[in-house]
């Protein structure tokens, strides 16, 4: 027998693309740029610095090149414009970001099939709003989206794993947690909370840095792709 479900929820990153691999080609192309362009430092130590920029200071800080330059000394740009090298990074990772910036075939036409059934098709994303949404838009998934079903915690006022952000997300859509799925990558901020509110939930491990981790909890189910994400869909609850 089929069990019942109104909604679907996506977390974005590492579960709609594969957020781990852009970011290091991303990173890659603007150390290459910003050597291009005069910084006196090989590749390699430029991304040893760049990597503990971001392991410290996190991927949302806005001065990760100038940071960069900050740690490789003033020797390294010395009798160029510091200015331009940063700029050259800057510009190298939004090319990246344009051309690289995708989802999955499977992901696109999973999503493209579940817009043509009665679910609710949301998002329920963490980090920095409008970083977020631009993700959406470049994805290009969002006609497949239920408009005021796209939620980024920011503009919700609680982050993950607080459950409150997945309460306040049904309390909007006047939604039972019984009724929903979420799937995401990460088993501590997206499974554990939505376990424990009683939703179904399903572990994407394509890719990331979550993939081998373990929650406290366990998934309903665990995928590779969303082929298998749209057989739970149809032989687990019936959605044709």
């Amino acid at each position: 027998m089929s069990r019942p479900l109104d909604a679907i929820f996506f977390d974005i990153d590492d579960t709609l693309f594969s957020t781990t691999v852009f970011a290091d080609k991303a990173r890659r192309a603007a150390i290459d740029a910003m050597v291009a362009t005069g910084l006196r430092s090989t590749r390699e130590e430029a991304l040893r610095e760049l990597d503990e920029v971001i392991a410290e200071f996190s991927s949302n800080y806005g001065g990760h090149f100038d940071k960069v330059i900050d740690r490789l000394g003033p020797e390294s740009v010395e009798g160029r414009n510091r200015a331009v090298i940063v700029a050259a990074g800057v510009v190298a990772y939004h090319d990246t970001k344009w051309r690289e910036l995708s989802v999955h075939d499977d992901v696109y036409e999973v999503l493209r099939w579940l817009a043509g059934t009665a679910l609710v098709r949301g998002i329920v994303s963490a980090g920095i709003t409008i970083k977020q949404a631009e993700k959406l838009v470049r994805l290009k998934v969002l006609e497949f989206l239920t408009p005021h079903a796209i939620f980024f915690t920011d503009q919700v006022g609680f982050s993950k794993p607080n459950p409150k952000l997945y309460r306040r997300v049904l309390q909007r859509l006047k939604l039972e947690p019984a009724r929903c799925l979420y799937v995401g990558d990460n088993p501590t901020h997206d499974i554990d909370p939505c376990n424990r509110e009683g939703w179904f939930t399903v572990h994407c491990r394509r890719s990331g840095r979550h993939t081998e981790e373990r929650g406290e909890t366990q998934p309903h189910w665990e995928i590779r792709d969303f082929y298998a994400l749209q057989r739970i869909l149809r032989t687990e609850f019936g959605v044709a």
